[in-house]
């Protein structure tokens, strides 16, 4: 949000302010509803409250109004995610939900790279665990709440998991 005319844009208007915002959350929160991993982690029955809390978050983050901050104070990510069990199948799905919600907005290719690395490296920073996860899909079906999957394959040294 710029307030004078010879101020250059922010990234939040170079891509189409609150309306690109709100298209983002809404398609990756389509994602995350039906995801067996994700969704437990959001405690409201309405993911509403959550797709408002990130699309403040993203859109002071790229320049826009800074309503997330006076709502609810610096973002500290990692202290908001430490409750969660962020392990690399849970950053993986985020990222491939993310993934789907940064294509649908079909942005200019820089735009495009731009928001994908913060948002890739974001998604690698929130990772608080190695362990399984105790909710979601296991080798034998989907394990209850409290049940320990077995741990997937981990990429090799210096090779990033695919988030397709």
């Amino acid at each position: 949000m710029t307030d004078t005319p010879d101020a250059p844009l922010a990234f939040y208007d170079e891509i189409g302010g609150h309306d690109t915002f709100v298209r983002l959350v809404d398609e990756f929160y389509r994602g995350v509803a039906e995801d067996e991993v994700l969704r437990p982690m959001y405690p409201e029955e309405d993911l509403g409250p959550a797709a408002e809390r990130l699309t403040l978050f993203l859109e002071q983050y790229w320049g826009g109004p800074t309503t997330y901050g006076q709502r609810r104070g610096h973002p500290r990510l990692r202290m908001r995610h430490a409750p969660f069990h962020v392990n690399p199948d849970a950053r993986d799905r985020w990222l491939a939900h993310m993934r789907r919600a940064v294509d649908s907005l079909e942005l200019p290719p820089l735009h495009e790279a731009t928001l994908w690395d913060y948002l890739h490296r974001a998604a690698l920073a929130m990772v608080n665990t190695f362990e399984s996860t105790p909710i979601g899909p296991s080798a034998t079906g989907r394990t209850e709440l409290g049940a320990t999957a077995a741990p997937g394959p981990r990429p090799a040294a210096g090779e990033l998991p695919r988030a397709d």
